[in-house]
């Protein structure tokens, strides 16, 4: 089974093609803050977005006829169940027109879908809006407030299937914290396979390299009405330039423990995100009631064995911890789609915004 796999980030495309399990080429097109700004809306870096990835299967020798399906990173919908869904003109139409979120990865599923023709199946697994979520972990402690299950699930679903082989453990029997560690972070706790409750990575949870996470409800009110920002102003404020950016002037966690070598201040901070990290895996543990077959730490962060090591001192009693650095998210795509057309999993279609 031949499958192209697109997966959109805020400065990058990345194109791969897999033949069943193996990535037979991959190519990361990076755009500049100058080609972007040239695109008014999100909408408008389809064409732009659409070159690379015809680009990169011409380069690699084959034309759309070759695959057998598209798989492409999942938008934001509303809450889905986990799984591989079919990207029909319904999901297509609510990216490009309905979705609350202007995100990029919108546009993944709307760029395969146009360049299938129809002719291709186009899939998309666990976006960033998959629900599983208990019923208690959605309380805020304010009626009008639910607490929302957005997270990093396809990189958090991937290396729970790698941990639960790695184990000689179905999948669906493993109970696992995952704490994905990147630009945001979320921390998650993992029961039967299911994201019973995770931090959203934009409010919640610990600082991140560029996010502040959770804040003092009563100083953020405080903050909000004693200095003149506009509200665009504010949410930038608390993603985007938030965390170590505000601490440190960076969102680079090497530059950060590099500025640490000499700086008091700069290790503290860093020991500071560490800490909070720390403290959340374990508030997940307890959601597990101690049952924990393992801790996994993934992401870009995770590179960083400084960095880890300062989160596994105060983990490491838990449970086994496993350090799978980086994300998986073109691999996952590929395997959900793969296992679709094996009929190792049935696909599922989406029913629109109510259901």
């Amino acid at each position: 089974m031949r499958i192209l796999v697109i997966n959109l980030g805020s400065t990058s495309t990345r194109v791969a093609i897999y033949e069943d399990e193996k990535c037979i080429y991959s190519e990361k097109f990076e755009h500049s803050v100058e080609e972007l700004t040239k695109c008014a809306t999100l909408l408008d870096q389809e064409p732009l977005r659409k070159e690379c990835v015809l680009s990169a299967v011409s380069k690699a020798g084959f034309k759309l006829e070759d695959f057998d399906a598209i798989a492409a990173r999942g938008g934001i919908l509303p809450p889905v169940e986990s799984g591989t869904y079919l990207v029909d003109e319904r999901m297509v139409d609510y990216l490009k027109y309905e979705s609350p979120v202007k995100h990029v990865s919108n546009l993944a599923c709307v760029i395969a879908h146009s360049i299938s023709n129809g002719r291709i199946p186009v899939y998309t697994t666990d976006p960033v809006s998959v629900d599983e979520m208990v019923p208690e972990a959605r309380f805020s402690g304010i009626p009008e407030i639910e607490r929302k299950s957005l997270s990093h699930a396809l990189n958090i679903k991937m290396v729970c299937r790698k941990v639960a082989k790695e184990l000689g453990k179905p999948f669906e029997a493993l109970n696992a914290v995952v704490a994905h560690l990147g630009g945001g972070i979320s921390i998650a706790a993992v029961k039967g396979g299911k994201i019973i409750d995770v931090n959203n990575a934009n409010d919640e949870g610990p600082f991140s390299p560029e996010r502040t996470g959770e804040l003092p409800v009563g100083d953020v009110v405080r903050l909000c009405f004693s200095v003149n920002h506009t509200r665009e102003e504010l949410k930038k404020k608390f993603v985007g330039k938030g965390g170590l950016v505000a601490y440190l002037g960076t969102n680079d966690l090497r530059k950060a423990l590099e500025m640490a070598k000499e700086n008091g201040y700069a290790a503290l901070v860093v020991r500071a995100m560490a800490y909070q990290i720390a403290k959340e895996i374990g508030g997940m543990c307890a959601i597990l009631k101690g049952e924990v077959d393992a801790i996994i730490l993934t992401g870009g962060m995770s590179y960083s064995n400084e960095f880890v090591q300062m989160i596994n001192e105060h983990i490491y009693r838990f449970a086994s911890v496993f350090v799978l650095p980086g994300e998986f998210e073109m691999e996952a795509l590929a395997l959900g789609a793969l296992r679709v057309l094996r009929g190792e999993e049935r696909v599922k279609i989406w029913g629109g915004p109510n259901g």
